[in-house]
């Protein structure tokens, strides 16, 4: 499985591994400032995916810099005219995203 958006950070792998197919990511790993800029870099290089659908179950400790990164992917899908949706979002991140007023995003 190609890594989308990864970053080696204290010897594992973090970041938005697309299926064989290109269909849809699935998130793996820490997503925080020490991380965020590297992983968001990544995804420059690879189409979104193309059923519009990024699960994120398997996220691991986040901080503010999560919600960046989604909100910035998000942007990206809107001026790309695609769909993009964050399913299986953790509570510690749907908690964020209320705080900072874009907890819509996280909306499936």
């Amino acid at each position: 499985m190609s890594q989308a958006g990864s970053a080696t950070e204290a010897g594992f792998e973090a970041g938005f591994a697309p299926d064989r197919h290109g269909a849809r990511w699935s998130y793996i790993g820490a997503l925080n400032f020490a991380n965020a800029a590297h992983v968001l870099a990544a995804t420059t290089a690879v189409a979104l995916p193309a059923d519009g659908e990024v699960d994120l179950e398997n996220m691991g400790a986040i901080d503010s810099a999560a919600v960046a990164v989604l909100l910035a992917l998000k942007r990206r899908a809107e001026d790309e005219r695609k769909p993009l949706r964050f399913i299986r979002a953790p509570g510690a991140l749907l908690a964020l995203a209320d705080v900072y007023g874009v907890g819509s995003i996280l909306d499936s």
